[in-house]
């Protein structure tokens, strides 16, 4: 039985048992909450905003009384609290209840029909002359024989906060007009070398190629994702009807950013190594300058991508669909570029390595374009789009959660009045990120460029120290004192990316001891360097692990919940240069491989691989990050998702059977998956190895260099596979929070979430290529995206 087969035999089994699990269980709900339509609403000066709040889930007929609206404080400006709202500043009036359509008026005493749908339709006009101003309320109604049900309101005047979003758009597109002039500065240099350009000419089609592949199976993906969240924003009060849309522009978003990081890749690596033969650090400036328009374009594309659905619909709702369509596509690229570089790599190393005894790169190795094509769709575009989403989806919980108001422990829950600017600042530390990050790129290979790692780190640090400072004057100047905890939630999550990246590199460089044992348990033979490689694998998440719980228990201490958030937003605040060092490695993976296959000599060879060797490195470092980042924005995702669920402390509980049932498949799911890829690799891998041994063993000439490979083929052999093996891992990873959270209820799927962060985060990578380069990244976005799935449909479990 091929493994294609098992892995869908596999995947339905998996469901059948959680069917199996429930059994026929079922039943009618009755009256279960009333909910506004959006938790937050925005006001300007002298406009009216319409606030509609639905009641749900009725079994039987139901009389419904709406007590007086305005029985809690109204919160304005400072939290000084009104029993009723400032008449010379705010206008609230009930407009009207509608009952399955009919409009009843501005009735407050009603009786419902059963399976009926009530709408109460309340008014809101702001009357002062400036924004930033809050007003919370909550509405109260009882229910025959059922007790008192309510929900809260937020409605904020909006103009300060629109000047904030004005300064976030404008540093993104300040990013993105960055990124484009470096990237015209690396496309100015010309290559010199016909051999050169015309390897190079063929790396970059096969990159193309693998892309063009792609982006044709994730249109129809998300076109009929887009399709679903837009009927259900028709035919449910759950969804927006723009949820499709915004979907379909997170997406596109992401692989806009994946794209651009291909293209400048591609076109860089020829350049690198044609000025690394004259000169070191202009080769690292090259390799970095490609690796910085990705980070720009990322953080950039993901920042002003948020920024415009927020301001254009007002409504913080809708940012979890465009986390969705980031996810989405971060899945794919992981996924499917992950299989297609392991595949490529382990088919011309088996051959050509082991059994022809050639060098890697090798020229007249037929898969050695493919190997190359694969640094850049898994390690670039990849990388790239998963991390986008980890940066998207950081802000996104964290606007989510200072809009819920789950804040501060012991502190009132609107900020001291200022809910509006809580909801902004992620966004605003992002900007700052930007900002920090640009300093940082700048500051990369002003030095001798005989230290390349140490050039890298001036740059990563840099923007460090100076988000650490600017960081702490926004949050004192727009916040206050009172609230200075928060700084120290976004501390300690840039704090904890550090610590991350030094482990990483730690157990990575061969200048420390934990690989330098490794390569000596060698000598002794395979057996005994597997053995020391997966101890050494079990053993490199304890400090990372350590770190993020550290991280957790700071940030809630000083900021609650919503300082959780925060710490992700700071790990992840510089992305735009760390992301840049870590994108540099497979430009300088491929400028070494140009030098071998173009024989440009000794001494420039020599120089592409001190290059590679760093970004080795670096490109561990960035793996570790990105775990440590995924693992991060997760809980912030899954705090986001306890809240949004109205999942109470005894409804969690680890002695309902459903919860311990949900933490056992989260818990599975990491191996399952890893599983899947590994499958994946392995398949493509044997279809990569009979391909060279057959062209070696039938082109005649090609042993001794007068022959030329067929390259094309072994690049159509990854393109192929890779793109029909990522299908079910990643079907599996969509679709579980949503089965678990429909058959077993929220509480479950919960517990999938918890056990899957877990899991996941600690599984990580054990040994070998196929789980360094596939299966441990992939994780990365399992347990990101299945948060984000579990939010969109949220309210339906």
């Amino acid at each position: 039985m091929g493994s294609r087969h098992r892995g869908f035999l596999l995947t339905a089994a998996f469901f059948s048992a959680l069917i199996l699990l429930v059994g026929g269980s079922s039943g009618a709900l009755a009256l279960k909450r009333m909910e506004s339509e959006h938790e937050k609403y925005f006001v300007e000066s002298g406009e009216e905003v319409e606030v509609k709040i639905t009641l749900v889930n009725v079994d039987d007929d139901r009389e419904i009384r709406i007590l007086d609206l305005f029985t809690t404080d109204f919160i304005v400006n400072g939290g000084k609290s009104y029993s009723n709202p400032p008449p010379d500043r705010w206008v609230v009036e009930l407009k009207k209840v509608v009952v399955n359509g009919e409009d009843l008026g501005r009735v407050t005493t009603f009786t419902i029909p059963e399976s009926s749908k009530v709408e109460i339709y309340i008014t809101v006009k702001y009357l002062g002359e400036k924004g930033g101003e809050t007003l919370s309320f909550t509405v109260v109604a009882v229910t025959e024989g059922m007790g008192e049900f309510n929900t809260d309101v937020m409605v904020e005047s909006g103009e300060e906060k629109l000047s904030y979003i004005y300064v976030t758009m404008g540093v993104s597109l300040l990013g993105l007009v960055a990124a484009a002039l470096i990237f015209r500065s690396i496309i100015s240099i010309e290559v010199e070398s016909e051999k050169v350009n015309e390897i190079a000419s063929a790396i970059k089609e096969g990159a193309m190629a693998f892309l063009k592949g792609e982006y044709k199976v994730i249109v129809v993906y998300a076109i009929v994702v887009a399709a679903i969240l837009t009927a259900l924003g028709f035919l449910s009060d759950f969804f927006s009807r723009v949820s499709g849309a915004v979907f379909l522009f997170g997406a596109f978003l992401s692989a806009l950013a994946g794209n651009i990081g291909m293209r400048t890749a591609t076109s860089s690596s020829s350049r690198t190594v044609w000025t690394v033969k004259d000169d070191m650090r202009e080769g690292l400036k090259i390799a970095f300058s490609s690796g910085a328009v990705m980070g720009l374009s990322v953080v950039s594309l993901g920042l002003m991508g948020l920024a415009i659905v927020y301001y254009v619909l007002r409504s913080p709702d809708v940012l979890f669909s465009f986390g969705f369509g980031a996810s989405s596509i971060a899945l794919f690229a992981r996924v499917g570029g992950g299989i297609y570089t392991k595949s490529a790599d382990v088919g011309a190393d088996l051959v050509g390595k082991v059994e022809k005894g050639i060098p890697e790169d090798d020229p007249r190795n037929p898969a050695v374009i493919a190997d190359n094509v694969g640094d850049n769709v898994g390690d670039v575009a990849g990388m790239g789009a998963d991390l986008f989403e980890s940066y998207v989806d950081s802000i996104i919980a964290s606007i989510a959660i200072g809009i819920m108001g789950v804040v501060i422990a012991g502190s009132d829950p609107s900020f001291g009045g200022k809910l509006g600017l809580a909801a902004t600042l992620p966004m605003l530390l992002a900007t700052l990120g930007i900002m920090s990050s640009l300093v940082g790129i700048f500051l990369v290979g002003k030095g001798s460029g005989e230290d390349p790692h140490a050039e890298l780190n001036r740059g990563m640090f840099g923007a460090s120290v100076i988000f650490a400072i600017a960081a702490f004057i926004i949050i004192y100047k727009l916040m206050g004192a009172a609230y200075i905890g928060l700084y120290w939630g976004v501390l300690a999550g840039l704090l904890s990316g550090i610590v991350i990246g030094l482990t990483t590199e730690y157990y990575t460089s061969d200048k420390y001891r934990p690989t330098r044992k490794l390569a000596e348990s060698s000598k002794t033979g395979a057996a005994t360097n597997i053995i020391e490689g997966l101890a050494l694998g079990m053993l490199s998440p304890a400090i990372p692990v350590i770190t993020v719980s550290v991280t957790i228990l700071i940030a809630y201490h000083f900021a609650g919940l919503y300082g959780i958030a925060l710490a992700a937003v700071g790990m992840l605040s510089t992305l735009g240069v760390t992301l840049a060092t870590d994108s540099y490695g497979p430009v300088a993976d491929n400028a070494a491989g140009l030098a071998e296959m173009a024989g440009l000599g000794k001494r420039t060879r020599e120089r592409a691989e001190a290059l590679d060797a760093v970004g080795n490195t670096t490109a561990a470092i960035g793996k570790g990050f990105a775990i440590g980042s995924a693992a991060l924005t997760a809980l912030a995702l899954f705090t986001t998702y306890t809240a949004a669920a109205h999942l109470s402390i005894a409804s969690f509980s680890l002695s309902r059977p459903d919860v311990i049932v949900g933490l056992f498949i989260g818990g599975l799911l990491p191996f399952l998956f890893s599983s899947m890829t590994m499958q994946a690799v392995g398949k493509t891998a044997m279809a990569m190895v009979e391909e060279v041994r057959r062209q070696f063993k039938t082109i005649r000439g090609l042993m001794s260099g007068k022959a030329k490979p067929d390259y094309a083929r072994c690049v159509e052999i990854s393109t192929h596979a890779a793109l029909k093996e990522m299908i079910v891992p990643s079907l599996t990873a969509i679709l579980s929070p949503v089965v678990v959270g429909f058959l077993l209820g929220p509480e479950a799927l919960g517990g999938l979430l918890a056990g899957a962060i877990v899991s996941g985060f600690v599984l990580g990578d054990t040994v070998g290529d196929p789980f360094k380069d596939t299966s441990g990244p992939s994780l990365n976005i399992l347990i990101k995206l299945m948060s984000i799935v579990a939010l969109v449909f949220a309210p339906f479990f």
